[in-house]
């Protein structure tokens, strides 16, 4: 196995992500390979100071980088040798089987849609998110950002990522699938929770289990959360808000601790022809090391091509 890991991406590139890389490096086994793609020098010059022999990685050369503000899809088509732009092309080819980036969402999300491009009968691609259980566990909400308004048919396709993912990925048997909505009651919502309801409601295709509200999202009453990506992106910062609160007022509790966004590194993308994992931009050494090892498991699992399955 080849991840391939931007080390220019993110707000501590590169030295945090060659840390968390290096981090990643300890705990992998020997045919795993990690494909460092940025700037040699300072790749090389991280590893000398920590003691590590470079020759442990593949080192991929790259003279420029995507920033923050760049606008994504101009950036992606005018810094060719950029680390995110190299990092797709090389998954494209199949030079690696995976590719992970604390950089900008934006030309990730470029990079997965003109490059590797979604699978066929997806309609939209998604990300997603754990959820802590209060009574341990977690649950998974997509989508978490990529699409900000969504047809039902949209939402629908959703449960059935959101399920495969369970699945394959979190070893859940048959999970709970449930829309996110204002109320419990089948005739709740607005007119697109209300469609999707009518479509989920008699499906085969996932085990679906009717609304949830938002006081129930942390209670283990579904395994999987379905939403559109602007409900689902508020929903996570306000629980990615309370943790900061708590840690701010030096409380500590182990339900609380499982929000720290450290603990998972990196989210998926969903819905597209390989292995594409987006990491906070923020994100530290641990951050790094846990998105790289949580992009080996989605390789493992074979995400994208059950998914391919499932559509056929």
């Amino acid at each position: 196995m080849r991840i391939g890991i931007d080390i220019m991406g993110g707000d501590y590139a590169p030295e945090g992500i060659m840390l968390g890389s290096i981090l990643a490096f300890k705990e992998l086994t020997p045919d795993i390979r990690l494909v460092l793609i940025g700037n040699e020098d300072s790749i090389r010059a991280i590893c000398q100071r920590e003691k590590i022999d470079p020759s442990g990685f593949e080192i991929v050369p790259t003279t420029e980088v995507i920033e923050m503000g760049d606008h994504p899809s101009k950036a992606f088509s005018q810094k060719p040798n950029s680390s995110i732009t190299v990092g797709f092309n090389m998954l494209h080819k199949n030079e690696i089987d995976g590719f992970a980036s604390a950089g900008s969402t934006g030309a990730m999300l470029v990079g997965c849609m003109y490059t590797i491009k979604a699978i066929e009968g997806i309609m939209r691609p998604c990300i997603m998110s754990p959820l802590p259980q209060e009574h341990g566990g977690y649950s998974y909400i997509l989508d978490v950002g990529i699409n900000s308004d969504c047809r039902p048919d949209v939402l629908y396709q959703y449960g059935i990522l959101g399920k495969i993912y369970a699945e394959s990925v979190a070893g859940i048997k048959n999970p709970r699938v449930a829309l996110l909505n204002i109320g419990s009651e089948e005739e709740k919502g607005n007119l697109i929770t209300k469609a999707t309801y009518e479509l989920m409601k008699n499906t085969q295709d996932f085990n679906f289990i009717g609304n949830i509200e938002a006081n129930e999202i942390f209670n283990d009453k579904a395994d999987v959360i379905i939403a559109d990506g602007f409900t689902g992106n508020v929903m996570l910062k306000e629980a990615e808000a309370f943790y900061s609160l708590i840690k701010r007022r030096n409380r500590s509790d182990e339900f609380f601790d499982k929000f720290n966004f450290e603990l998972y590194g990196g989210t998926p993308v969903l819905g597209i022809n390989s292995t594409v994992m987006i990491g906070h931009g923020i994100s530290g050494p641990v951050a790094i090391k846990n998105m790289i090892l949580h992009t080996k498991d989605v390789i493992e699992a074979k995400v994208s091509q059950k998914i391919k399955e499932a559509l056929k």
